[in-house]
């Protein structure tokens, strides 16, 4: 951390945390989004690199926290529910993680921009895709897209989001699935920037720091969870996570 506290200073590790909580309470709220608020947030004031390892640990506390709170056994009935979307994504992860050191920070924004842009205004226009039921054709697409995006950025919400959306799952097991499929992808990220160094001895205190952070504002957004209503609050995440994707452009786009 000494390193960190060097090059960038106090301010921006300390807007990292607050912007950390920002993302971990609208997780709470509509069960996704940290990764996507937490990248925009952080890649704004820290390299790109830096900010994907940033989240790695925070959304790997948090996911076995939305994806364990029903139980255990709920969790594997939903595992072997969406088992095949989940064994592409793992394998997706593992395999774009490892573009992160090679592809240019400009080309990382850029990418991860217009997805966050594009899968959120999807879901802000209301637009929902036809229920294609238990096709594997369409649960391994949505793996290998969102797989795709998660091992670039650590984003990988999105798509299984629009998935589950079209599938119709009830809310409490939607929630569940994407715990599942954000804890199992978070593991394989770890294992995958571990291998790929951008998660190191300095990287991972920094990310452990922001753990905290992430827990306190997912407590929070659960119990504003219940005095929302879910959709007039989902639509108001989708409207702010479509800024954030605009300025992932913008700082791809102005290098």
């Amino acid at each position: 951390m000494e390193g960190l506290l060097a090059t960038y200073g106090w301010a921006a590790l300390l807007a990292s945390a607050a912007i950390m909580g920002v993302a971990g309470f609208t997780k709470g709220a509509v069960g996704f989004a940290l990764p996507m608020i937490a990248i925009s947030g952080i890649g704004s004031i820290l390299p790109a690199p830096l900010a994907i390892a940033a989240i790695i640990l925070p959304s790997l506390i948090t996911n076995i926290w939305q994806a364990m709170r029903q139980g255990l056994a709920e969790a594997l009935d939903s595992l072997r529910r969406f088992w095949l979307l989940n064994a592409v994504l793992l394998v997706m992860i593992a395999l774009c993680a490892q573009l992160v050191k090679i592809l240019p920070e400009r080309a990382l924004f850029l990418i991860l921009g217009a997805g966050v842009t594009l899968f959120s205004a999807i879901q802000l226009s209301g637009w929902r895709p036809r229920d294609p039921g238990p096709d594997r054709r369409v649960a391994t697409g949505v793996g290998l897209l969102a797989g795709f995006f998660g091992g670039l950025s650590g984003v990988w919400g999105p798509p299984i989001v629009l998935y589950l959306l079209a599938r119709k799952v009830a809310k409490i097991e939607m929630v569940r699935v994407q715990g599942i499929a954000y804890l199992i992808g978070s593991i394989m990220l770890a294992l995958a920037h571990t291998n790929s160094r951008l998660l190191d001895a300095q990287t991972s205190q920094f990310s452990a720091a922001l753990i905290l952070p992430a827990m306190l504002g997912m407590w929070i957004g659960l119990r504003v969870q219940d005095a929302l209503p879910q959709e007039r609050f989902r639509r108001l995440t989708m409207a702010v996570l479509v800024l954030a994707g605009l300025n992932l452009l913008r700082r791809g786009l102005s290098g």
